[in-house]
């Protein structure tokens, strides 16, 4: 079984270049700090060509994490969603977009509404997110089926349980185009 640590601990454990479980309002996320964030793709067995996203505590977090100029449509939206279950795609480039979509010219992010999770990612800084799962397999929603997934890379995890239920539904993922936003998936967010 993976350790279950308090959150301090395990912002250390990330920082000293680990990868980690915690819980969100939607699925379980496993998380890396940006610059370790390749362990993520080999942990879940996923395609390289799959991006990560960005989650951090708030928006002023992600800001100043993200160097981009926020158009007013971005800030209206994350407004109205954050914290939430809604995954902004924006314009992106630089190191940060290279750690997490490499070769891609945009950045996904979010801004879990789930305590656990803001107060993990205070403490921690934003951090690169997917979804607790091997590649193709449904997504953890327990600390226990999180665990199970990672059982033998024993990936460290929260330890303050019984984690909140998260909703079960992936965020609603939306891309700024030129022409406005284009729906990518649809989660629990009706937009």
């Amino acid at each position: 079984m993976a350790p279950a640590l308090e959150p301090t601990a395990l912002a250390a454990r990330l920082q000293a270049g680990a990868a980690v479980l915690f819980p969100t309002d939607t699925v379980v996320a496993l998380a890396a700090l940006p610059e370790h964030a390749a362990q993520i793709w080999r942990l879940k067995q996923r395609p390289p060509d799959r991006p990560l996203i960005l989650m951090g505590a708030d928006l002023a977090q992600l800001q100043q994490r993200v160097a981009i100029a926020w158009q007013p449509e971005w800030l209206q939206l994350a407004a109205a969603h954050w914290p939430g279950a809604l995954t902004l795609v924006l314009p992106a480039a630089g190191p940060l977009v290279e750690q997490l979509n490499p070769g891609g010219r945009s950045l996904g992010l979010r801004v879990p509404a789930c305590p656990m999770a803001q107060a993990l990612l205070r403490l921690s800084g934003p951090l690169a997110t997917t979804s607790a799962n091997r590649s193709g397999e449904p997504a953890a929603t327990t600390a226990a089926e999180a665990a199970a997934c990672f059982s033998a890379q024993q990936v460290p995890m929260l330890g303050y349980q019984p984690w909140p239920v998260p909703a079960g539904v992936a965020s609603t993922v939306v891309a700024w185009e030129p022409e406005g936003w284009r729906l990518l998936r649809q989660g629990s967010v009706r937009l």
